[in-house]
């Protein structure tokens, strides 16, 4: 065992995988954290606690995984390249590993370009730092854990236990480099892959085949992303401005005749999109599962986290596994 996490656990035992996403609050009270953690305790492997997403400052990734584990609750800590040098990054991954985080996710980061959306001013001026990029990143990690040195080569006194994860999005364009890019993180050292928002398993299913054909599938463990959505508008806006993002158009129509069903009524027609939103969302997770080479699915119901048990139970993913 790499780290001795429940995640690597449950994979290693060839269980079908589930990871759901916990969202910090934009501010310094840990009573969201704690109301969320009895929401989603019980309904997956382990909790990826986001560092700052879409570059809007929020309760520090490192301190809401720590309430998780203090809770009793597995957090995969996610660190992002957009704000820290290679220093910093370093000093953070020994400080959450003597608490006991054992899951990192490491990413880039959302540009900070997107942290002023809707009512939000956010920080778009903000100088961003990518000392290194996610694929480096991963290599530190990696060479912290297995060969107990720091990035720059000096010594640790004692070497992290990780589990170490990398992001990828399989249908950004160009396309042709997308497994080249996850054939990169392999060879870096991910042990697990969790996907951006798949909506086309048709179309992702197809990008499997490359990617099993270089034997990555063997290599990593790869997680299907689902981004459970609320509403038309959202599943429009996901299509035309998120990267790598390509939903179906049947979806989209799907989403608008739930909520059209509900006529003038705003309140129901809300109501209408979210049930079908859900039962989209456990409609993609069968498909994934059958997706030969996938091996667990991340469930991400962003500021929804009460939908999560809505949709794992006829997912037929509960209970899930002791390890």
């Amino acid at each position: 065992m790499k780290s001795g996490s429940n995640l690597e656990k449950v994979l290693q035992a060839g269980h079908f995988a589930l990871t759901a996403e916990l969202g910090p609050p934009m501010g310094p009270s840990d009573e969201e954290i704690k109301q969320k953690m009895e929401i989603l305790r019980g309904n997956a492997d382990a909790f990826n606690i986001t560092d700052c997403q879409t570059a809007v400052v929020r309760l520090s990734s490192i301190a809401a995984a720590i309430m998780l584990v203090q809770g009793g609750m597995e957090p995969v800590m996610q660190m992002t390249t957009r704000d820290r040098n290679r220093i910093a990054i370093q000093a953070d991954i020994l400080g959450a590993a003597a608490f006991g985080i054992k899951n990192c996710l490491c990413i880039a980061g959302d540009h900070q370009k997107f942290s002023a959306a809707g009512k939000l001013k956010g920080h778009p001026g903000a100088k961003n730092v990518y000392d290194v990029d996610s694929i480096q990143l991963v290599g530190i990690l990696k060479k912290m854990r297995d060969e107990g040195l720091m990035e720059g080569g000096d010594p640790l006194d004692v070497a992290p236990r990780l589990f170490i994860g990398a992001a990828w999005t399989p249908m950004a364009h160009p396309l042709e480099f997308r497994v080249t890019r996850l054939a990169k993180k392999v060879a870096a050292g991910a042990d697990f892959i969790q996907t951006q928002g798949i909506y086309d398993v048709e179309r992702f299913a197809e990008i499997m085949v490359e990617v099993r054909n270089l034997g990555l599938h063997e290599k990593t463990a790869i997680l299907g992303g689902v981004i459970v959505p609320k509403s038309a508008g959202m599943l429009r806006y996901m299509d035309s401005s998120v990267a790598g993002v390509s939903v179906p158009k049947a979806l989209i129509k799907r989403m608008s005749a739930a909520g059209e069903a509900a006529g003038k009524d705003k309140k129901q027609a809300r109501r209408n999109q979210s049930k079908e939103g859900i039962k989209i969302a456990v409609e993609l997770i069968e498909q994934l599962r059958e997706t030969e080479g996938v091996r667990g699915v991340h469930l991400q119901a962003i500021e929804w986290e009460r939908a999560i048990p809505r949709i794992v139970e006829p997912a037929g993913l509960l209970p899930r596994p002791h390890v």
